[in-house]
Formats: structure tokens, sequence, C-alpha cells
């Protein structure tokens, strides 16, 4: 039925009205001629619509007559019908298939690339790598082998577990799973020191295996042995081991801050412009002709690539420019306020540092004033374990 239904839209239908008190009669010999009808609506007892194909028109018609009804023409469905309607637009017609064949021929190419699963390494990063093996916005499918590229992607690069390339309609979907570094681990049987990784004051010191080569209050740098992997024994010497233990330091990290008393801030307004524009694969238009009214802004850009459906990007992309009006505001601190600002402020940088703020022993804050700026010096003890095993080379 329904395929009946498909090509008498591609051949052309005819919904008519049919009037008269033989309608059952009308019907009954439409369907003994074998005549399509579908999609009937009676309106009343004398009045029926129904769909029929417009090749049956005219036996249709004879059929009406000799029932005694009366049969109009409501509305033309179909392919015919369609392409009479638009045979004065030629204009239209030839641009509504060029846009056919535009994309039809554009579907060939990728015009975007999707990067999922990455973490530590960036989307440009991985874009740029792809570029060099062939993979980029404008790249003809057929001639992207994406074995190939998987297999050089995980050849030249460390950080990657796994690497996937699917192609759906024109969008390269890349899965990514990174790699974790693996710390270089010395074995248990192999002999080795412990090492410091800071520089510090030695505040503990507990060798479980080898000979400690420090002791409490010992001022040591970055690299120094805290524990020798070796043993002396009156009897056997020197004897090389695997060194285990455990050394705690003091370790300083220091923050300056400088804060003008007398100081010009930027900040937004409520004022705000918004200006578009097209970018067509590399070609841009921007539908604004004046430059921001602002004198100095701050600007924030949103890119949007047109797609048809899903994963069907075309290489049209549409920018939002959101323009925010700054303006320059004289501030003046007293010395105070500037301490206060300036110690925070190194703080924040020092505890991003640092992590856990329970490990801190001491803080010693430090001033610099002059007449134009205060400067803080802000100093964190820290207590950390500093040790790590450093395999020995004979």
């Amino acid at each position: 039925m329904y395929i009946q239904i498909l090509k008498n839209y591609i051949s052309g239908y005819v919904r008519i009205t049919v009037e008269g008190f033989f309608i059952e009669r009308f019907i009954n010999l439409c369907l003994k001629k074998g005549i399509l009808l579908w999609n009937s609506k009676r309106k009343k007892a004398t009045l029926l619509e129904v769909n029929i194909p417009v090749k049956d028109f005219r036996e249709v018609a004879n059929l009406a007559k000799q029932t005694q009804n009366k049969i109009k023409i409501k509305s033309k469905k179909g392919v015919p019908f369609v392409a009479h309607r638009y045979k004065k637009r030629k204009i239209f017609f030839l641009f509504l298939c060029f846009i056919i064949i535009g994309i039809l021929f554009l579907s060939n190419f990728v015009w975007n690339i999707e990067i999922v699963g990455n973490q530590n390494i960036s989307k440009e990063e991985l874009t740029q790598s792809l570029k060099e093996q062939g993979l980029n916005i404008g790249s003809f499918k057929n001639k992207i082998d994406t074995k190939q590229i998987i297999s050089n992607m995980r050849l030249n690069r460390n950080d990657l577990a796994w690497i996937g390339i699917e192609l759906k309609g024109t969008n390269a979907i890349i899965k990514v799973v990174e790699a974790d570094k693996k710390p270089d681990i010395v074995a248990e049987d192999e002999y080795c020191n412990i090492v410091a990784t800071k520089d510090g004051m030695i505040a503990k010191v507990n060798a479980l295996n080898g000979t400690p080569l420090v002791k409490e209050g010992d001022i040591i740098k970055k690299g120094t042995i805290l524990v020798g992997g070796w043993l002396e024994g009156k009897y056997t010497g020197t004897r090389y081991v695997h060194a285990n233990g455990e050394v705690q330091a003091k370790v300083w990290y220091e923050e300056k801050e400088k804060i003008e008393l007398n100081q010009t801030i930027t900040r937004k307004t409520e004022n705000v412009e918004t200006k578009y524009s097209v970018r067509i694969n590399n070609f841009t238009i921007n539908f604004y002709k004046t430059l921001s009214k602002f004198q100095k802004y701050d600007t924030i850009e949103e890119n949007k690539k047109l797609k048809l459906f899903s994963n069907f990007y075309l290489p049209i992309e549409t920018i939002k420019k959101t323009n925010y009006e700054l303006i320059e505001e004289t501030v003046s601190y007293t010395k105070e306020q500037a301490k206060e600002q300036a110690v925070n402020r190194a703080k924040q940088k020092l505890e991003a540092q640092i992590g856990q703020k329970e490990n801190i022993v001491n803080v010693y804050i430090n001033y610099q004033e002059t007449e134009e700026f205060i400067e803080a010096q802000v100093i964190y003890e820290v207590l950390e374990e500093i040790g790590t095993k450093e395999k020995i080379v004979f």
C-alpha cells in the first residue's frame, strides 16, 4: 500500500471531492476497476474527499457521471505538479540543484575533527599531529588511511596508550586513551641509595637498610645522598645493599608580591556589543562595517560549525564576538590594605604549590615599605618526605 502511494506521488495524484447520493456505488465501481483510493474522509452523507492517481482521473470522472455524482479537484500533489510549479522559476530550480550537487560533493571531505578522551594532551597538539599524518580539515575521505595514521601516531607519541579514528559523514571522531607516565622504579634486588629530591633541613632519618649519611639539623641540597646503599662490616668489609628508609626535612617555599599604593585598575562595565561573522573554509565574511565603539574592551569569541545532521558538518562556521567594555579607574590603598592584599596573593600561590596545608610547620612574613608600594615576602616552612631511590651505577 505504502509503496503504491509513493509511486503515485512520483507520477502525481489529485485530491477530489465527490458529491451526490450514490457515493457508495461510486466507490464500489472504482474498486472493481482497480483504481487506488486512499486517505478518504467523509465530510457528510453526500460529500467525500479522497486521493486518486492522476492517470485514473478521466475514468473516475466517467464513473462519477454514471453514478450521478459530481467530482471536483481540490488539490494537485506529486513530483509533476511541483516541477510544473517551478517551471517558470528556472534560476531558483538551478540554484536548488546546485546546492544539492554541492552538498553531495562536500560530503566527500572532512570538515570537522572531534577529539575525545584527552585530558593532559591539548586538542591543538593532537590536531597538529593528525595534520602531519594527513588528516586535516578539508582532507579527501577516500585518501585517508586510518590504519596507517593510527600506527604512525602510536609510534611517534609515547603519551598515547590507544587511539581510534572513525569517519562519520563529514566528521572525523578521534578517540584517545592517554598513557600513564611510569616512574623509574628500582628493583628490590638492585643496589641503590636514597637521595634528596629538594633542598632543606633534615628533621628525621630512619634508615631500615643502608648507612645513614645525614643527621637531624643538617642543611642539604637536592641530590645529596641521605642513606647510602652499603653497609660496613668488621669482618665483611663493604657490602652493597638496596637502601630503604624514611627521611623527612623542612623545606622552604617563598613568594613575593608587590602592591602599588596608587594604581590604575581595569574593570568591566555593563555595556556589551555583539558582532557576527561567517567563515567559509578560510574565507571570512564580516556582517559589521565599523570597529568597536568602545575604546578599550575584552572580546569573547564563540565559534559554531554548521551541520545538516549529527555528523554531517559543512565548511561553514558562524562566529559570534562579544565585546565587553573596559574602563580604567585609579584606586588608592592604605599601607595596611596593601599589606593584606600582598600577603593573600602570595599565600594563594604558595598553597597551590604545596598542596596539603597540614604539613606547614611555620609561616614567616617580611615587608618592604616605600611611599609608592608595599612588598610582602611570605615563606612557608613545610615538613616533607624528600627521599627517593637512585640506582648505584658501578
